[in-house]
């Protein structure tokens, strides 16, 4: 039998880190927004994380993304940075400014 009948069809590395890197910043925002009506205080810690390994592979791959692609993960994960180092500044039992 030759190999291809036994082949699957595997999509392309920068589809699937794509898929990754929004999964890692979503579960990051989750981290930093407990739901509302919570008493859960945000996990800082498991946000940055997730924040860093989602960077990580967004630099991977980011010379395989088109320009769209490229520029709408590097906004979300700024965004993301952004929201975490207010987070991060906020004492604790104190309010966002």
């Amino acid at each position: 039998m030759a190999a291809q009948e036994h082949a699957i069809d595997v999509p392309p590395v920068e589809v699937v880190l794509s898929e990754f890197v929004a999964n890692l910043a979503a579960l990051a925002h989750a981290y930093l927004e407990p739901p509302a009506g919570s008493d859960a205080a945000p996990d800082l810690a498991a946000a940055e994380i997730a924040i860093d390994v989602a960077g990580k592979a967004y630099d991977r791959i980011e010379p395989r993304l088109s320009a769209t692609e490229r520029s709408a993960l590097a906004r979300y994960l700024t965004d993301l940075r952004l929201s975490y180092v207010k987070k991060r500044s906020v004492p604790a039992g104190g309010t966002e400014a």
